[in-house]
């Protein structure tokens, strides 16, 4: 038990690497990857994922790997795209992750918020297993974010190496929550498939809206974002509608470039990350906004 994914994260980062290491995670990545990374010493190596699917470009990851890859981050479902990476291109990260001797650290904190297409597991591949930590938590699937209770799950010897680590980070994860957590993962299949059904139907308004404000919509497969690109609007510059967005029409969203290192920055230069975990009449309300907003810039 964790306090939160991220802390499961920095305690296997932290347990794993050391300053010179290098660790391969896809471009655009979750912020605190290459926090800790940094934090760490080891060195910071990306693949980037491409639109429209946003699935890794499999050339540009296996080149990605060297001798002094010690870890590769996965995040699947992955933050900040709503990619859902399918079984071929998991197995072939556990092949590289084989031949180069790297811990697979999966970060799977969205498994349950995927629309239309099931969620693998990378340690139900075969060969994975032996190598794979798995981090989930509580905040995504129930909403409960500020509860930040998270688990990891693995071989013996890597989870007392992560362990060690956690001891000296916290010393307890939000003990009252987590009795209260054991009983939501007891619940049912259905429980998880209507989270996933309404959060659809919320994703389809906020796309609908979007669409409507001359964004090109990338419809993500899971997850709880959905990525646009502000290039047919005439706008190459994410960071600076979002800086506007507010103000235009009192919707917020993120640049995808702060999600990545300086060249994937300028990949991504005209792309905009919002999301739609909100109540309907919320969605609604920021699809109608963004539906003008056309006429105001």
């Amino acid at each position: 038990m964790t306090t939160g994914a991220t802390e499961a994260i920095a305690a296997a980062l932290l347990a794993f690497i050391e300053p010179g290491d290098e660790v391969l995670t896809f471009e655009p990545f979750y912020d605190s990857y290459g926090a800790i990374i940094g934090l760490a010493g080891a060195k910071h190596v990306t693949a980037p994922l491409l639109a429209p699917d946003f699935l890794p470009d499999v050339d540009a990851m296996e080149s990605a790997f060297s001798e002094r890859t010690k870890v590769v981050l996965l995040n699947n479902p992955h933050n900040p795209t709503g990619a859902v990476f399918p079984r071929e291109v998991l197995v072939r990260v556990v092949e590289l992750a084989r031949k180069y001797d790297a811990v697979i650290l999966s970060d799977e904190v969205y498994e349950h918020l995927t629309f239309g297409v099931q969620h693998l597991p990378v340690a139900g591949i075969p060969g994975a297993a032996e190598r794979s930590v798995t981090i989930s938590s509580a905040g995504k699937t129930f909403s409960f974010t500020g509860w930040k209770i998270g688990w990891l799950s693995g071989p013996a010897h890597l989870v007392a190496a992560i362990r060690t680590v956690k001891q000296f980070l916290s010393y307890s994860s939000g003990t009252p929550f987590q009795s209260a957590i054991a009983v939501g993962l007891a619940l049912p299949d259905e429980f998880y498939s209507g989270i996933a059904s309404t959060l659809q139907h919320k994703r389809d308004i906020l796309a609908e809206g979007l669409r409507a404000a001359g964004f090109g919509v990338y419809t993500p497969q899971g997850t709880y974002f959905i990525n646009v690109d502000t290039a047919p609007l005439g706008i190459r510059d994410s960071v600076d509608l979002a800086r506007k967005l507010p103000e235009l029409v009192g919707v917020a969203a993120i640049p995808v470039p702060v999600f990545c290192h300086p060249e994937g920055a300028e990949r991504t230069r005209s792309l905009l990350r919002f999301a739609f975990c909100k109540k309907t009449e919320v969605l609604e309300e920021a699809a109608a906004r963004l539906a003008t907003l056309r006429n105001k810039l």
